[in-house]
């Protein structure tokens, strides 16, 4: 993906439905997106904006009491993580994380620092922290090694 590691300020909803459609005309099957940032920074809204640029005709909400879900609407399998309740890498593992992350679709996995060491390598990481006003965001990009 073209936006690998670079720092991107984001000033309001509008950039960032954008940015989410531009990430998501490079997005191919196998790809894991890993967003990372406080509560209330943004992930959730950018992964909706995601699958809606995919063709996900379902509302897309957060997935924090059933830490999966699929869409199957778009053009691709897209696999919606939280793992804000899980307790780290062994648990996500034992819930089957590695057949999603290696399998055909998309995955975005939302607090993805909790298990960075499951994410393949050459997922595209997005740490997600507030900016100078209310709706600013900065979204530091790179790419897993």
């Amino acid at each position: 993906m073209s936006y690998q590691n670079r720092k991107m300020i984001i000033k309001n909803e509008d950039e960032t439905k954008k940015f989410g459609i531009a990430l998501a005309d490079e997005i191919k099957a196998g790809d894991v997106i890993a967003l990372s940032g406080e509560l209330g920074t943004g992930k959730t809204a950018l992964t909706k904006y995601i699958a809606e640029a995919l063709g996900v005709k379902e509302e897309v909400t957060s997935p924090t009491f059933t830490i999966v879900k699929e869409y199957t609407s778009g053009k691709l399998p897209l696999y919606h993580f939280d793992v804000y309740r899980i307790s780290g890498e062994e648990e996500m593992f034992e819930l089957g994380a590695c057949e999603y992350f290696y399998g055909n679709g998309v995955c975005i996995v939302e607090w993805a620092d909790k298990i960075a060491g499951l994410l393949p390598v050459g997922s595209t990481v997005i740490r997600i922290v507030y900016g100078e006003n209310e709706h600013e965001r900065i979204y530091e990009i790179s790419r897993m090694d």
